[in-house]
């Protein structure tokens, strides 16, 4: 049993193929196989069940997935932070998360990180949501991972960093637009802009939805939260967004107004790692920059 075997064993897991996994690594399915067939021999158990659609793992193998998959992402952690003792100052910083999340909430930490610390790497890996944040965390050698906070996961430790209040999206002369706030039995007449199906801040707003008794009728949906205002200032629909920081609420210029729905459950959103007592002194400072910005700029924004 290698290394190497168990690295292809967890991508073939994850993956639930091994064609696609012989792609990703430039090999030959049958050199997969032969990585899954040497564990095989040396567990004496049945590691996975081939299906029509591909591979899943059997209970044995799911054992085995998670206890490798914990061991690698600690082993490639130390090595990095092995690399960085080594170089000194520089060294890298990889985040995941939404395609529009650093312009809401990293744009100024981001800048400071960098004058800082101008020779280390920062790099971010695009998720469209939260689920896909933490398997992203879980598969690969990634730091951090910005998320809205949920149910706990297991292998993830969360920290809540700010709580961002729901607002209205509405055009100018729609009629809402002139209020101080929206009810929440105001909004069952709404045409409703959905965020995205899979979105933890989707769910977060159902389950309030269905707390309350509210019906809301939907003929839209987006893929984040900006495509979400921009057809509300385009008078489509009505979006409910969360209030990001360095927003004006109530409020805003131009053609679109943000009007507070303050009796709506806050949406928690922080981060995201496998285990913060492992994470790097750089990924430490830059997750701490982030989070000191963010409270910043929503205390500037009250």
């Amino acid at each position: 049993m290698t290394l190497d075997d168990l690295r292809v064993f967890v991508a073939v897991c994850r993956a639930g193929s091994l064609s696609a996994v012989a792609r990703d690594l430039g090999c030959t399915q049958s050199a997969v196989s032969q990585h899954v067939r040497r564990l095989e021999k040396q567990t004496g158990a049945e590691l996975l069940e081939r299906h029509a659609r591909g591979v899943v793992p059997t209970e044995a193998g799911r054992i085995l997935q998670t206890a490798a998959a914990d061991s690698i992402a600690g082993l490639d952690g130390a090595l990095r932070r092995l690399d960085e003792l080594v170089r000194g100052d520089s060294g890298s910083v990889r985040i995941t998360t939404g395609a529009t999340t650093v312009r809401h909430f990293m744009s100024e930490a981001v800048v400071g990180f960098r004058r800082r610390h101008p020779r280390v790497s920062l790099e971010f890996q695009t998720e469209n949501s939260s689920r896909s944040c933490f398997d992203a965390l879980a598969a690969d050698d990634l730091d951090l991972a910005w998320i809205t906070i949920g149910r706990p996961v297991r292998g993830i430790e969360q920290r809540p960093v700010m709580e961002l209040p729901w607002v209205l999206a509405v055009c100018a002369d729609d009629p809402l637009a002139a209020r101080p706030r929206v009810e929440p039995a105001d909004l069952t007449g709404i045409r409703h802009i959905r965020l995205p199906e899979n979105s933890a801040s989707r769910a977060h707003l159902d389950a309030a939805f269905a707390q309350s008794g509210i019906r809301i009728r939907s003929d839209t949906s987006v893929a984040d939260w900006d495509t979400a205002l921009l057809l509300a200032e385009l008078g489509l629909g009505h979006a409910l967004v969360p209030a990001l920081p360095g927003w004006r609420v109530p409020g805003s210029e131009g053609p679109l107004r943000l009007v507070p729905v303050p009796a709506l459950p806050p949406l928690p959103v922080g981060w995201a790692v496998r285990r913060w007592a492992a994470l790097s002194p750089l990924a430490r400072v830059f997750a701490d920059d982030v989070a000191r910005s963010c409270t910043a700029r929503a205390a500037r924004q009250q």
